[in-house]
């Protein structure tokens, strides 16, 4: 196949403290609609408004209220490259190998810094859509369900619960799945499960309407400011 390059864009703040928590999202978006209800579109790239940009978006502006207000903890803000790169829909003869997440694959491998540990890890992915709701992901129950209760906690505190939902969802592979695996962060996802929706991320998921009109700012700012009572109560 094509080689492809690829990115992990990674920020530190409190770089000399010792207890850190890691916050991280992927940046790239699918090169492919496979998704997409016209097979017309499904070579096209999506944009990715949603799945990619709302939780660098967040992050972002968590980067913003780190620099204005530091944390008592360490925080390390990472953005992988090629998460969304897996297989297409109906692919066949698709060789051997995972093909999902590969920039958390090699950050976990080859972190920034050598022996690099964190408290835990909190990925947002999809973390943008008007009607969002947050369950309790399978993965991130099973590696951090102490984090899980932590985050949704907060999110109740603050008004948020109609995101947050206190129920479990389904298990999905994501960027938190390295990071718990071979980097042994325990790690949870933020991230829209539609159970409504035959795919379980949205009618518009790896479609070529993944765009702004499928954002909302209320969701952002609910999941932006969770992140950050989160963050700031860590001693």
């Amino acid at each position: 196949g094509n080689k492809v390059k690829s990115r992990n864009i990674i920020a530190s703040y409190g770089s000399e403290k010792e207890n850190r928590i890691l916050v991280f999202a992927h940046w790239d978006t699918r090169p492919f609609a496979d998704h997409d209800p016209d097979p017309n579109n499904r070579n096209t790239p999506i944009l990715g408004a949603n799945d990619g940009a709302s939780g660098v978006g967040v992050l972002l502006e968590v980067a913003r209220a780190l620099q204005s207000k530091p944390a008592d903890i360490g925080v390390d803000i990472i953005f992988f490259d090629v998460e969304d790169w897996g297989e297409t829909e109906g692919a066949k003869d698709v060789p051997p190998g995972d093909w999902w997440c590969l920039g958390t694959q090699y950050w976990a491998k080859n972190p920034h810094k050598e022996g690099y540990k964190a408290r835990y890890g909190i990925l947002l992915d999809m973390v943008g859509a008007p009607d969002a709701t947050f369950y309790k992901e399978g993965f991130s129950m099973e590696y951090a369900a102490d984090v899980v209760e932590k985050v949704w906690a907060n999110a109740r505190l603050l008004g948020y619960g109609k995101y947050f939902i206190d129920a479990k969802g389904g298990t999905i592979t994501d960027d938190h799945v390295p990071v718990n695996e071979m980097a042994s962060i325990p790690s949870i996802d933020i991230i829209h499960q539609d159970k409504n929706s035959q795919t379980g991320f949205g009618w518009y998921w790896h479609t070529t309407k993944d765009n702004m009109d499928n954002v909302s700012k209320e969701t952002l700012k609910a999941v932006g400011q969770t992140i950050l009572e989160v963050i700031y109560k860590e001693k």
